[in-house]
């Protein structure tokens, strides 16, 4: 819950900083110079790669969340038995362990969501967020696939 309003929060901080930026860089092309052009384009381009990185993003997270639910009524989502470090994270030995059984799952069922959606939550305990995104991307595309 903390992180969807975090995620919220910058999206409404982006929002307000795209409306002054839009500001500044129309004033900023107003003067006619070279330069002072240059940087009000650079001012309006940025920050909308920022926008459309951050939209990216929050669509991700609904998107996965919704599987969380769907993967979480089937009682799909597997236990968080493994132990874990002082900071809460699970202990990498354990979850590297762990993570065969899901990429084994995956390999007989390439086309099931959930056999992916576990595999993303493996490949995070193991600390491989990269692979875990991957995963979880799979994961959405087959199940709007299979909807």
């Amino acid at each position: 819950m903390k992180g969807r309003i975090a995620a919220w929060a910058m999206a409404v901080l982006l929002a307000l900083y795209l409306v002054l930026v839009a500001d500044r860089s129309v004033r900023l092309v107003a003067t006619g110079e070279p330069v002072a052009v240059g940087l009000g384009v650079a001012l309006v381009i940025l920050p909308l790669i920022a926008a459309w990185a951050l939209l990216r993003e929050l669509l991700f997270g609904i998107r996965t969340e919704r599987l969380v639910k769907d993967l979480e009524a089937e009682q799909g989502l597997p236990e968080d038995e493994l132990p874990k470090r002082p900071s809460g994270r699970p202990d990498r030995a354990a979850a590297d362990a762990e993570f065969e059984r899901f990429r084994a799952e995956v390999d007989a069922s390439p086309e099931s969501w959930r056999a992916w959606f576990r595999l993303g939550l493996a490949y995070d305990a193991s600390g491989d967020r990269r692979r875990a995104r991957a995963a979880l991307r799979r994961a959405i595309e087959l199940n709007r696939q299979a909807a």
